[in-house]
């Protein structure tokens, strides 16, 4: 009979012992984790607990005090300019504030990183990118709108689209849903999960919303205190009798 591998055998993220501290305030305290291929891993914890320190660490966009981080089997901190550069080809950052830029149409900010790093692409290629990640977040109908036409929620949707048009094979998600209604929290929550499914990435999300971790995420680490206190699926992390995480758990859905 021939063996199937377990896609958890490979991991896209490796992290052992990370350490980050700026002055006196230790952010994070010797954290591990393992992202594998075509899963969806939550990183929770509140504001301010280095959530979002992590994922700079492994896009090398900040370095790490100690510890490895390895991404695409690349030692991330042994990376020149170079070397960064073509690993964050690799690597989709939806920022939280959708990083679109104001002055252009949302094909033009569609189109800047496939001429920026595929510049043998012609117009035609081009423009078939453009549209087939329009349909893809489901807003082909904005093509030549502004950024301030569009609404907070479309906003995002053309960031994750612009970090799409590369075709990355890692997704990196900072507070997907913040500032955003209910619904439109649902409709970026289930876009999260369409692109792992379409697009066969794999994707730490980084949230501070119960809802958004429950439905996107395959598997949870909980950050507490710049260290994981827990990690493992939704009703595993909650089912916790640790007081930080219940208090987590309660301050999100018992108010």
């Amino acid at each position: 009979m021939e063996q199937i591998t377990n896609i958890k055998e490979e991991p896209v993220i490796t992290i052992r012992k990370l350490y980050k501290s700026f002055g006196d305030n230790k952010v994070l305290r010797g954290i591990d984790l393992d992202l594998y291929r075509r899963e969806n891993v939550v990183v929770l914890g509140r504001s301010g607990t280095g959530k979002s320190v992590l994922i700079k660490i492994i896009a090398g966009l900040l370095k790490q005090d100690s510890g490895d981080v390895t991404v695409l089997g690349q030692d991330v901190k042994m990376l020149d300019e170079k070397g960064l550069q073509a690993l964050r080809l690799q690597i989709g950052f939806s920022f939280q504030s959708s990083a679109l830029y104001d002055s252009m149409t949302v094909k033009e900010n569609l189109e800047f990183p496939l001429v920026r790093n595929r510049r043998r692409l012609s117009q035609k290629e081009v423009d078939k990118e453009v549209n087939e990640v329009l349909e893809a977040v489901g807003l082909s109908q904005t093509l030549n709108q502004l950024p301030s036409e569009l609404s907070g929620g479309q906003r995002k949707r053309i960031g994750i689209a612009r970090t799409l048009i590369l075709r990355p094979q890692i997704m990196l998600y900072d507070e997907p849903t913040a500032g955003l209604d209910p619904i439109t929290s649902l409709e970026i929550n289930n876009l999260i999960t369409e692109v792992k499914e379409k697009y066969h990435t794999s994707a730490i999300v980084i949230t501070h919303d119960l809802t958004c971790a429950r439905q996107t995420g395959d598997r949870l680490a909980m950050l507490l205190d710049g260290q994981f206190v827990t990690q493992g699926t939704f009703d595993e992390v909650f089912a916790s009798k640790e007081e930080r995480i219940q208090n987590f758990y309660n301050y999100n859905f018992c108010q």
